[in-house]
């Protein structure tokens, strides 16, 4: 399958970004629909064909459709990079390193603790003010880092080696969220963040994903 029929939806989160980080990496030509959170686009019966669950982002290529962030980038790099960088094979030991990596970004530091402060922070009229569950996310979010502060002081300046692979691109968009949130990062965090940052690929996608007005409306609070 060609890349000719790709297609993503979504602008403006950490998630959507991962999806267009990865896309600039790889130089897949690709089509973007400009959807946002809480716009109510993504409760329209047309997105909601897509993905009932009404979240972005979203990648279509040809006749399959897929959600969730790190499905997708795992997806891409699988099919589009080529050679064996930025996913390890299938059934081998450093693939399940990489889904464990993976695994625990998502559910550690994106949905238990980043999501957390965006629900009851942001989100509050939403999901109702929780001052004591923002301070616990926050420190259950510092602990869980220090996880990947120690791979990374004592590795090759990725967390699988000399490389970077989708799970750099989940985990350093958790650490751009986290100082989105004002949580500070150790030395060898800010330092892996910043280099991560200064990519071809990340820049590329950061106009994409974060257009003047989408960076107006997360100052205003409005995206998830």
């Amino acid at each position: 399958m060609t890349s000719a029929s790709l297609e993503v939806f979504g602008v403006g989160t950490a998630r959507t970004f991962r999806v267009h980080w990865m896309l600039q990496e790889l130089g897949v030509a690709h089509t973007v629909h400009p959807l946002q959170s809480r716009s109510g686009e993504t409760q329209e019966a047309e997105f909601l064909a897509l993905n009932p669950r009404g979240k972005i982002p979203v990648l279509r290529h040809g006749d399959l459709v897929l959600a969730e962030s790190a499905a997708i980038v795992g997806y891409l790099a699988e099919h589009f990079s080529g050679d064996e960088r930025l996913i390890p094979p299938p059934a081998s030991r450093e693939r399940a390193l990489y889904d464990q990596w993976a695994f625990w970004i998502l559910t550690e530091l994106d949905a238990h603790t980043l999501y957390v402060l965006r629900r009851h922070g942001d989100l509050a009229n939403l999901y109702g003010e929780a001052p004591e569950a923002l301070r616990a996310a926050r420190e259950y979010f510092r602990r869980q880092v220090e996880v990947a502060d120690a791979e990374l002081a004592r590795g090759d300046g990725f967390l699988l080696g000399a490389h970077l692979t989708g799970v750099d691109v989940l985990l350093g968009s958790c650490l751009d969220w986290a100082r989105f949130y004002g949580e500070s990062l150790s030395e060898t965090l800010e330092a892996y963040r910043l280099r991560l940052a200064s990519r071809s690929g990340y820049q590329r996608a950061a106009k994409v994903n974060f257009p003047p007005e989408v960076l107006a409306a997360l100052a205003a609070g409005q995206n998830a």
